[in-house]
């Protein structure tokens, strides 16, 4: 398993929701599906805008800690610098 960082949104500059997980395309894929309970399903979360992948899960953690306390221009600056047209990114993960 290889732990990562993500961004899910609805659309572009829609709701983001950032998680941290060990099997990011299995993640991506209970998002997709409208799985996940809460914040990401009652706001159909399901696009995957933005991940990183890291070597070990407490980096990963922390780098979920840091991007959740920053302001959401900052996180929409990320996702656009990475991903401008907000693509779902999912097909990536094979």
């Amino acid at each position: 398993m290889q732990p990562a960082v993500y961004i899910v949104a609805n659309r572009k500059n829609g709701a983001l929701y950032v998680g941290v997980t060990s099997d990011l395309k299995r993640r991506a894929w209970e998002h997709r599906q409208g799985l996940v309970e809460g914040f990401s399903k009652r706001y159909g979360l399901k696009r995957l805008v933005y991940f990183e992948l890291h070597p070990t899960m407490a980096s990963a953690i922390q780098r979920e800690k840091q991007l959740k306390a920053w302001k959401r221009a900052w996180k929409i600056d990320l996702i656009q610098k990475e991903n401008p047209n907000w693509n779902d990114l999912f097909h990536l993960l094979d």
